[in-house]
Parts: C-alpha cells; sequence; structure tokens
C-alpha cells in the first residue's frame, strides 16, 4: 500500500460526513497517474489545496481538522503524516484550478479526492525551484505532453503569491521549465 494511500484511508475511517480534498505534491502524483515510480509511493505526506472558505466550511460542518488531528497521532511512529493543507491563494494555480481537477477512484467511504490538474500541478511544483520539484515536472510533462503552448498560457494566468521568495523562485522555475522544451523533451 503506498503511504499516501494509508494516510487518506485512517483519514476515511475518521471522518463522520462526506469531505472533497484537493491533492497536490507526490500523493497526487502517487494516486493521480498510473503506473507512477515507486519513490512517489513512499512519500511521507499528503499535501491537499483548499479554496478560499473551505478550511471554515469545514470546520463548521465536519469533523475534518480533529480527524486530521487523529491521523497525525496515529502515524506519528511511521513518520507519516497530513500536514500541509494551503488555500488556494497560498500556492501557484490558475484561477479555474478547481473546475481542472481530476478525480482520483478509490473505495473510500467519505473522501471524495481529487488532484489538480496536469498544468497546475507543473505551477504547484514551480514554486520551490529545487531538484525535486523539477524531476517531478518532468514526470508531469513526460506523462501529459503538454504543449509549450500549454504551459505557457498557465505562466500567463498564474496566480503567484505575493511573496517575494516565491515571485523569485517561479521565475526561475519558469525558465527552467521552458529550457525543457527547448531541449526536445
Amino acid at each position: 500500500m503506498r503511504n499516501a494511500e494509508r494516510i487518506l484511508d485512517l483519514l476515511d475511517q475518521l471522518l463522520e460526513q462526506p469531505v472533497e480534498l484537493t491533492l497536490y505534491g507526490r500523493a497526487a502524483l502517487s494516486l493521480g497517474f498510473p503506473n507512477s515510480p515507486d519513490e512517489y509511493a513512499w512519500s511521507q505526506d499528503v499535501d491537499g489545496v483548499l479554496w478560499l472558505g473551505q478550511a471554515e466550511e469545514l470546520a463548521a460542518k465536519t469533523n475534518f481538522w480533529s480527524a486530521v488531528d487523529r491521523v497525525n497521532e496515529q502515524l506519528q511512529d511511521s513518520g507519516l503524516f497530513m500536514s500541509h493543507l494551503f488555500e488556494e491563494d497560498q500556492v501557484i494555480l490558475r484561477p479555474n484550478w478547481r473546475e481542472a481537477r481530476s478525480p482520483i477512484g478509490g473505495v473510500w467511504k467519505n473522501l471524495v479526492l481529487y488532484r489538480l490538474s496536469d498544468i497546475d500541478l507543473i505551477l504547484s511544483k514551480m514554486m520551490r525551484n529545487d531538484p525535486v520539484d523539477r524531476q517531478d515536472i518532468v514526470f508531469i510533462l513526460k506523462r501529459t505532453h503538454a504543449s509549450r503552448a500549454d504551459v505557457q498560457g498557465a505562466i500567463m494566468d498564474a496566480r503567484v503569491p505575493a511573496i517575494p521568495e516565491i515571485v523569485e523562485q517561479f521565475d526561475r522555475a519558469k525558465a527552467y521549465v521552458m529550457s525543457l522544451f527547448d531541449a526536445g523533451l
């Protein structure tokens, strides 16, 4: 069983109401792409993106936040966790990210899972211009065959958090991603 499945299975068992969750990061790559590399299966966390207002909605209508706390408590000794849950304005995404998501199938009782679209996954990986994220971008591009025009359009449409470090990393990542197309990816 992949680590993301283990984390999400436990969360699903602890939830008392249906919850819609959008994954990004390596959990999205592991669960959202058939035959993804084994290294994605061993990622130790699950990252999620919440639309504006979803955090408050989850607090008011579900036991999501207490279930997340219990997941982290129960999995603490294994090193697995769920803690990176960001609102959409904290992640580089397109304005229509929510409509473009891809469903993730599973046998969960209360979880309704999605992953960011291919293009939004690429954008989210451009926040930290690091070697692991670069490797993930190459994987996504090879799997999806996104065109230069698709990526350039997404970069133009991207909403980038107004944090100087993120803006700087995004600018560096743009040059890298475009160089992949120049290299014939």
